[in-house]
């Protein structure tokens, strides 16, 4: 190799590094601490939903508790069940203190979800789960509150399913947004995390 080759070489190989230095010192310097509200104002607000039992849903309901959203709907083939059942697992996991947190599945598809559809779909996990639902309106309201995107996709004859975002937020007991809610750990270490908020 060239010496003026070499020496490009070593320039750009500095300029990264300490690039990288850089944004390590951001990282460190700006890393949210436990309890913090990362975006808290851009996340989450008022809302009215129905329950699953047929019941009047807002979130006056929830103060004083924090509490995990979860996105989705009954018709989900993969995403939405396994979300659900992990969070099922970390539920299990915190016992008694399972009673101071809430975890809300807000379904996406309020044509198919009524609340008679989600009591039956939520039969098959923790009884701790609170499944939402509203008119078209009030489900895109909230979406839009979390960020959330979905939309209605055509299936062949004539059926349908819903893209959605799958991210399961953590909310503290402010209502504030803290961070997204990672599933990607054993049930035990999701649950001890949690636990922090209580």
């Amino acid at each position: 190799m060239a010496p003026k080759t070499v020496r490009l070489v070593l320039i750009a190989a500095a300029f990264v590094a300490g690039l990288a230095s850089v944004f390590a010192v951001l990282f460190v310097v700006n890393k949210p601490q436990a309890g913090s509200l990362v975006g808290a104002a851009a996340i989450g607000g008022p809302f009215r939903l129905i329950d699953q039992n047929g019941r009047p849903f807002t979130d006056t309901d929830l103060k004083g508790e924090p509490f995990l959203v979860f996105f989705g709907f009954t018709h989900c083939p993969d995403a939405c069940p396994t979300t659900l059942l992990e969070l099922s697992d970390v539920l299990d996991k915190l016992g008694g203190d399972a009673d101071k947190v809430r975890v809300l599945f807000i379904s996406i598809d309020p044509e198919r979800d009524n609340p008679a559809a989600l009591k039956d779909y939520l039969s098959a996990f923790n009884s701790r789960l609170v499944g939402l639902t509203g008119d078209l309106p009030a489900v895109t309201t909230v979406a839009r509150a979390y960020h959330v995107y979905f939309k209605k996709v055509p299936l062949d004859g004539g059926d349908y399913t819903m893209d959605h975002t799958a991210i399961v937020y953590l909310m503290n007991k402010d209502g504030r947004f803290v961070s997204p809610f990672s599933l990607r750990r054993s049930a035990q270490d999701a649950a001890d995390d949690l636990r922090r908020f209580l």
